[in-house]
């Protein structure tokens, strides 16, 4: 694991040296159809994997994420050939309900945001080891169970410090 795919300022931004099947191309910044907040490129297989619509349904090309809390819209085509929202997705998303505590904010491990900001710091500090350790041992599958498709890392160390008061409770990390 690299020491900053992870870290609060990159959460999100790498998939903890998982290798991608080919190069993600640089689509960062590709405003969401429905908000108009810039995407985050995800991989087609990750769309595929969480969308819980027929896959024939789920048109090849390349999609981004749309980490926006207030808009429904979870994934949307670079080329807007196909919109998901967030009734169309398996899972729940942490960036769209950060206040939830049952949302996971690990997929991986199982680990959910009441878990992370309730309790004494050494539980947290568990966790962040639990993820990291498994991270470490190649146990993680973050590009097919993160509806962000990457680390989660991030976003539980920003959670831990906005628990913490060090960090102010705007949004999720990226």
């Amino acid at each position: 694991m690299s020491d900053d795919c992870c870290g609060v300022g990159k959460a999100g931004s790498s998939v903890c040296e998982l290798p991608a099947a080919q190069p993600r191309a640089e689509r960062e910044g590709l405003p969401c159809p429905e908000c108009g907040q810039a995407g985050k490129p995800v991989e087609g297989q990750t769309v595929r994997a969480l969308v819980a619509v027929s896959l024939r349904e789920v048109p090849q090309g390349d999609y981004l994420f749309c980490r926006t809390r207030d808009c429904p819209v979870v994934y949307f085509g670079e080329k807007r050939q196909a919109v998901f929202v967030k009734a169309q997705v398996r899972e729940r998303v942490y960036q769209k309900e950060p206040d939830s505590p049952d949302v996971w904010i690990c997929y991986c491990f199982r680990h959910s945001v009441g878990e992370v900001t309730v309790g004494r710091r050494e539980e947290r500090d568990r966790i962040v080891a639990h993820i990291s350790a498994g991270i470490k041992a190649d146990e993680c599958a973050c590009d097919l169970r993160n509806p962000q498709g990457s680390c989660c890392l991030g976003n539980v160390n920003a959670r831990i410090k906005q628990v913490a008061g060090e960090l102010s409770p705007a949004s999720p990390a990226p």
